[in-house]
């Protein structure tokens, strides 16, 4: 288990302690200055090299979505070719061009199927994940312009209990505000619904029955405030069958 203890660029204290157990590595840098895309660039080169050297299907844990490009272009480096399966209560498909809030945290669905890859996908030689195997699950909160973007897009959205997997080796991704937040407190983006926790957990058996699943990359995307017995036994459930 490898832990990315940031949100964005910002390094955050207290996910530690929502783990079920200590990770077998805690990924830092000193980041540079520069932009946010520099500084992002510095931190998932580290990461990147990290999941090409694991010796099993990796397991990241990190603090916001954006460090699935460094999942995916880790794998890529130990040369496998991935899909990947999205799951956000959110698309995750917005643009600098589109947000209105300009968060990168909402963009990384985006990146990994190369949208403007001089931002960070040509920093870390991270090669566009076909939109044909990237899989979206959920996604209940959309703005205009993702639902505008997946209405023509290539990009499938699945309900939670009938994904199918995109073919070959995938990467999934799993932001857990994917969870009704009333089974996870303390949500830094909560979206009222969604499915429980019983029925992430049995999608993503599901998709690790397939035998294709290259890694999981967890999202623990709310505010550290010390650990949650719930979302520890979560995580916990989550990463056993790796």
């Amino acid at each position: 288990m490898m832990l990315v203890p940031y949100h964005l660029d910002e390094r955050r204290a207290g996910l530690e302690a929502d783990l079920p157990a200590a990770p077998d590595t805690v990924v830092t840098a000193e980041l540079p200055d520069g932009d946010i895309w520099t500084r992002l660039a510095a931190l998932y080169d580290r990461v990147a090299d990290e999941v090409a050297r694991a010796e099993r299907p990796p397991i990241v844990i990190s603090g916001d979505c954006t460090v699935s490009l460094a999942a995916v272009a880790g794998l890529q480096r130990a040369g496998e070719d991935v899909g990947v399966v999205w799951f956000d209560a959110h698309g995750d498909v917005q643009t600098l061009e589109t947000s209105t809030s300009g968060y990168i945290g909402g963009m990384p669905l985006r990146l990994l199927v190369g949208y403007r890859p001089e931002l960070i996908a040509e920093r870390l030689g991270l090669r566009a994940v076909p939109e044909e195997r990237a899989v979206l699950v959920d996604a209940r909160d959309l703005d205009p312009a993702e639902a505008e973007y997946l209405a023509g897009a290539s990009l499938v959205r699945y309900d939670i209990n009938a994904i199918r997997p995109p073919d070959g080796k995938f990467l999934v991704h799993v932001d857990l505000d994917v969870v009704d937040p009333v089974e996870l407190p303390g949500l830094m983006y909560p979206v009222d619904g969604g499915p429980s926790a019983g029925e992430l957990l049995d999608a993503v058996g599901g998709l690790v029955a397939t035998g294709r699943v290259a890694g999981l990359d967890v999202a623990c995307t709310w505010r550290p405030d010390g650990g949650n017995e719930r979302r520890r036994n979560l995580i916990a459930a989550l990463t056993k069958g790796f």
